[in-house]
């Protein structure tokens, strides 16, 4: 009976786009062709099983009294290292609760990411739109809004503050007040002032932008951090005994020796505050430590040299090879020198073809579940998703942003 309720009571639910797309469907509701959650349904172990736990424990047949809610998470890391990962991020991000402005609120990927973030309490999400619209799309969606904020970029009060905020940022990079108050209606322009006037606690984007379009406006209006000169990307590759964080995969093409420290710099510094995992981290090359001599080797090791001068106590060292930066056997025994004591688990590549081919590989083909792009180096957390992203892919980011806005928010506080 337990697993009887437990099941129609799934049914009910969303149903995941990797569920749909396992079946061929675009939509998939709760009605006469859908009755019960689908075979394949990853959401049916975690729904039917603590349900029969739990009425085991109810009915006095148990051996014993189980905490539901650890068995559930002792469930969901069966189902992937990933889902254990964001399970931890997630536990975080509801802790202290971020505001969250999505530029797209009518997309029905983003109203779907909207209302688990709401009801996981993960995140306090405000969707931009036209609010008639949004509320059409939630309906076809079969999406409720309760706990989700609408707001719409023609009918606020603050537009005409935005515009003077946005022209005294760009009137020397040729943008004209009037030009400015027309920005200001464009909904991804709009959240990012948002999160500059305190409205917001972080902003993500991009699930139907192209990523340069995402990127410019935040560079304009939010830019990168004090001290910093650029941003980049990164992609946590999980792996099932192991998790690598790749940089830059998406905004530098060909960074020189200054960016390259910087990239390398940043990366550490967001997996150390944002996640708690201490960087080991490898600048990647052809070359093992002089061992090739080639401008492109050289450049990596004056990146290197530029880590060291000025965080000396940052594990990161190369230039190296990918081998040697992740199999402990070679860097010990032939290079016992090097400053990382142990496998590096930050990997920073020499250039955007090399990082963006190798995490798509890894995802594609390697086994590893790929959780990003993380953009790192921006003044205030914002968060472009790449085009196409699915409901899960904007709800880790969302999570991942909360986390990063939890942190921004402590920084400045101090």
């Amino acid at each position: 009976m337990a697993a009887t309720r437990a099941l129609a009571a799934l049914a009910r639910e969303e149903v995941p786009d990797s569920v749909m797309r396992a079946y061929g469907l675009e939509r998939l509701r709760f009605g006469a062709d859908y009755l019960i959650p689908k075979p394949f349904d990853p959401r049916v172990l975690l729904w039917v099983a603590p349900a029969v736990a739990w009425a085991a424990v109810g009915s006095g047949v148990a051996g014993r009294v189980i905490d539901v809610d650890e068995y559930r998470a002792q469930l969901d890391a069966r189902l992937g290292r990933a889902r254990e990962v964001m399970r931890g991020l997630s536990s975080r991000a509801q802790q202290e609760s971020q505001r969250i402005v999505f530029p797209e609120g009518e997309d029905p990927r983003i109203l779907k990411a909207a209302r688990i973030l709401a009801d996981d309490g993960a995140a306090e999400p405000i969707l931009l739109g036209d609010p008639d619209a949004i509320r059409r799309e939630a309906d076809d969606a079969g999406v409720t809004l309760e706990d989700i904020t609408l707001a719409n970029p023609r009918g606020s009060v603050h537009l005409e503050t935005f515009a003077q905020e946005l022209w005294e940022r760009r009137r020397r990079k040729g943008i004209t007040l009037r030009e400015a108050r027309a920005r200001v209606l464009d909904p991804m322009y709009h959240a990012l002032l948002m999160l500059r006037a305190g409205q917001a606690d972080a902003v993500v984007a991009g699930v139907d932008m192209y990523y340069p379009d995402a990127m410019r406006p935040a560079l304009e209006v939010i830019g990168a951090e004090p001290g910093r000169h650029h941003v980049s990307g990164i992609y946590m590759l999980v792996l099932p005994q192991q998790t690598f964080f790749f940089a830059d995969c998406t905004v530098n093409i060909d960074p020189d020796a200054e960016t390259l420290a910087e990239i390398g710099s940043a990366t550490a510094e967001f997996v150390w505050r944002r996640l708690g995992i201490e960087p080991r981290v490898a600048l990647l090359s052809f070359s093992n430590f002089g061992s090739v001599r080639h401008p492109f080797a050289d450049k990596v090791q004056r990146a290197v040299a530029l880590l060291h001068e000025r965080e000396p106590a940052l594990q990161a060292d190369g230039e190296m090879q990918a081998d040697t930066a992740v199999v402990e056997r070679i860097l010990t025994k032939t290079y016992p020198f090097s400053k990382l004591r142990g496998p590096a688990n930050v990997l920073i590549f020499p250039n955007l073809d090399a990082a963006n081919i190798s995490y798509k590989l890894l995802d594609r083909i390697g086994g590893a579940e790929a959780i990003g792009p993380i953009l790192v180096g921006m003044a205030q957390p914002v968060h472009v998703l790449q085009r196409g992203s699915e409901v899960n892919d904007i709800v880790n980011m969302a999570v991942i942003a909360a986390v990063d806005a939890q942190e921004h928010g402590r920084r400045s506080r101090a």
